[in-house]
């Protein structure tokens, strides 16, 4: 039951800071340019200042050396969706133009954007090197193999480009990441009025990053996102219920920490992506679909969480 209320209490952290977010839209502050604005700055500028604030100032460089073999967890992990994904499909019968984004759903999870807010607010700034590791496999599937299956759903045929791929895996954050580790190993340390503008541009990350959920949530339409149908639920199965249990399983005797542990399980269950609809609209595939998805998946999260993280104690 503590442990229920902890995560509780972290939860309601986010979700004060999401229905911020989703009155100042509801009454206009925050216009339909707004979101893309706000995400724009927290991926791009926020979020990469905090990195290198955060890895460059409380982590060793044999704690950062330890973390990139435990990339195989989330990937195995993330491969076994991909085929549970299509054997749920094929049982539901899913909607022919749901398909691509049905599996690119069910396997990828939103681990910056609600994961990253959650874990700091759960576990403090100790989980960020375990929840980037996380970040780090879910993006490079998202951005290959989920944007391939939604590129399917489209109107044009499907196709890989490498050099778009890659500039979106190797994305501000995980060069931010990087820079962090650079100095760590190299021993550098940045003059203190740069860090100082750097932790005063990092905090920026979580307010901005709820405010943008806030205003996906309002976009999308908040009675939309509590009618399932059969699609939306095998979604939901996916990233609640099968993506936990899997993670769970595989790291049953894996040889790392109890930290690790945890914050690989609450990362896998994390909601739908949020660059879904964004994609899907890039490619003609059902945008609403995925936007409602995104909503459903973001409210149902504040409830699971604590539920998880009761069974995690």
């Amino acid at each position: 039951m503590t442990a229920f209320i902890s995560s509780l209490l972290g939860v309601s952290e986010i979700l004060i800071l999401i229905a911020l977010g989703y009155f100042l839209a509801a009454r206009h502050w925050l216009g339909p340019d707004s979101g893309k604005i706000i995400a724009r700055i927290v991926t791009q500028v926020a979020l990469p200042a905090y990195m290198v604030v955060t890895v460059s100032s409380k982590f060793t460089a044999k704690q950062l050396l330890t973390l990139l073999p435990q990339l195989r967890y989330p990937l195995l992990s993330m491969a076994i969706l991909g085929v549970l994904s299509v054997v749920v499909m094929r049982l539901l019968r899913v909607e022919k133009r749901h398909e691509g984004l049905f599996c690119s759903m069910f396997l990828n999870s939103n681990t910056v954007f609600i994961g990253l807010p959650v874990n700091l607010a759960l576990f403090g700034a100790k989980s960020l090197p375990y929840v980037l590791v996380y970040y780090m496999a879910n993006t490079t599937i998202f951005w290959t193999i989920g944007v391939y299956l939604i590129q399917h759903d489209g109107a044009h045929a499907a196709h890989f480009d490498l050099k778009q791929t890659l500039g979106k895996i190797f994305s501000p954050p995980l060069l931010g990441f990087i820079v962090g580790i650079i100095l760590v190993l190299a021993k550098i340390k940045l003059p203190d009025f740069l860090m100082s503008d750097l932790n005063y541009v990092g905090n920026l990350t979580i307010p901005g990053s709820m405010f943008f959920i806030g205003i996906t949530i309002y976009q999308a339409g908040i009675r939309k996102a509590f009618q399932f149908d059969k699609d939306l639920l095998g979604v939901l199965g996916g990233r609640f219920i099968a993506a936990p249990i899997v993670m769970s399983l595989l790291l049953m005797h894996a040889p790392i920490s109890p930290l690790m542990k945890s914050i690989f399980i609450i990362q896998s269950c994390m909601p739908v992506m949020t660059n879904a609809p964004v994609v899907a609209k890039l490619y003609d595939a059902d945008t609403e679909f995925a936007a409602i998805g995104v909503a459903s998946s973001t409210v149902l999260a504040m409830v699971v969480i604590p539920v998880v993280m009761t069974f995690l104690a």
